[in-house]
């Protein structure tokens, strides 16, 4: 059965008409003027972020240790992936057993409800989403192209006549590099240069030149982060849930995919809110939001803790209501609602005139 729920019109007419707003939950039909808004219940949004190491030996892998001292350098291939970290939001959707149309009367005037593209309630009398700045994008980064080692490579090196003499010939340069880094630090070097800007582009130019041909011995690691996302309806406790697995041969993965190690997922209530038995004969007045509850989240990973925190949780609270008496003809109430969570956030009154 619908419940009507009658509360006190918020803006008065231009000739001051006292009238009474009728607000019902549920489906309305009929040709009825009025708003409908929804209250949001909560879904936990939770991200895994991975990042996918591909390591490619360096030509000279072999030769690392003989020349240049790099100790337990792999001459193979390889790939694998590491778990960076978690991140974990609550986030509010439209809430279909709690929908509520605010009826107008005839000669009466429309409450200013503001309300989010989903449908949520977000103010009453006080415009939210013209006062919000403009969020300007940020820049793009151009990636650096990786360098060629070999356009540094002198004549000398190009026409060794074998891999082995290649590289010891690469090294050389490599300590030639360095000493011409250490003459430009001390001050000693044949052409200084005029000034501190101009040192620092060429000690730039000297390290990227030591860096591409040092990865011909040491190799190169090619980073690749993934985000992997998963949402849960916290309508219950969930105890040692697998959320997804994870391996390091193939990263995140189904949770039915046993190649992976489990991560679980822990959801408490940490019951902040009493919540009465309801009553369905009650009669209640005014506009509904949400007092939600607070949950314990934590996600662990071969018992090691990798989350932990506390999200409100409407599902976990309670409904309750502005009192009709706020809104009089003697001021105007203007309220604020959280769209993620449905609580208020502020209420302000402003003396008519």
């Amino acid at each position: 059965m619908k419940k009507s729920i009658f509360l006190i019109s918020l803006l008065l007419s231009t000739a001051s008409i006292y009238a009474q707003t009728k607000v019902t939950m549920g489906v309305t039909r009929g040709k009825d003027f009025g708003v409908v808004y929804a209250l949001p219940k909560t879904e936990i949004k939770v991200e895994v972020k991975a990042v996918k190491v591909t390591y490619t030996p360096g030509e000279f892998g072999k030769y690392a240790e003989q020349y240049l001292r790099l100790n337990n350098v792999s001459i193979t291939p390889e790939e694998h992936w590491e778990l960076t970290g978690i991140k974990i939001q609550s986030i509010g959707v439209p809430d279909s057993l709690r929908t509520y149309f605010v009826k107008m009367k005839d000669k009466t005037v429309a409450p200013l409800m503001e309300l989010t593209n989903d449908g949520i309630v977000r103010s009453i009398n006080m415009p939210v989403s013209a006062s919000k700045k403009r969020v300007l994008p940020k820049p793009l980064v151009q990636k650096k192209e990786k360098i060629n080692p070999r356009t540094f490579m002198t004549e000398e090196i190009l026409m060794a006549t074998s891999t082995a003499k290649m590289a010891e010939l690469v090294a050389k340069e490599i300590y030639n590099i360095r000493e011409s880094k250490n003459a430009l630090l001390r001050g000693q070097a044949d052409n200084m240069p005029k000034d501190g800007e101009q040192l620092k582009l060429m000690l730039d130019n000297l390290d990227e030149q030591e860096n591409a041909m040092t990865e011909m011995f040491s190799g190169t690691q090619k980073k690749e982060e993934k985000t992997f996302t998963f949402k849960i309806t916290p309508n219950k406790d969930f105890k040692n849930t697998v959320l997804c697995r994870f391996s390091t041969k193939l990263g995140v993965v189904d949770v039915d995919n046993l190649a992976g190690e489990p991560i679980y997922f822990n959801l408490t209530d940490m019951k902040t809110i009493s919540i009465p038995a309801e009553d369905k004969e009650k009669e209640v007045d005014g506009i509904a939001y949400n007092v939600p509850g607070k949950a314990n989240i934590s996600i662990f990973k071969n018992k090691k803790l990798l989350y932990e925190g506390e999200f409100p949780i409407t599902q976990f609270g309670t409904i309750e209501y502005l009192a009709p008496a706020l809104f009089n003809k003697r001021s105007t109430i203007k309220v604020l609602f959280n769209p993620i969570t449905g609580g208020l956030v502020k209420v302000d009154q402003e003396e008519n005139k």
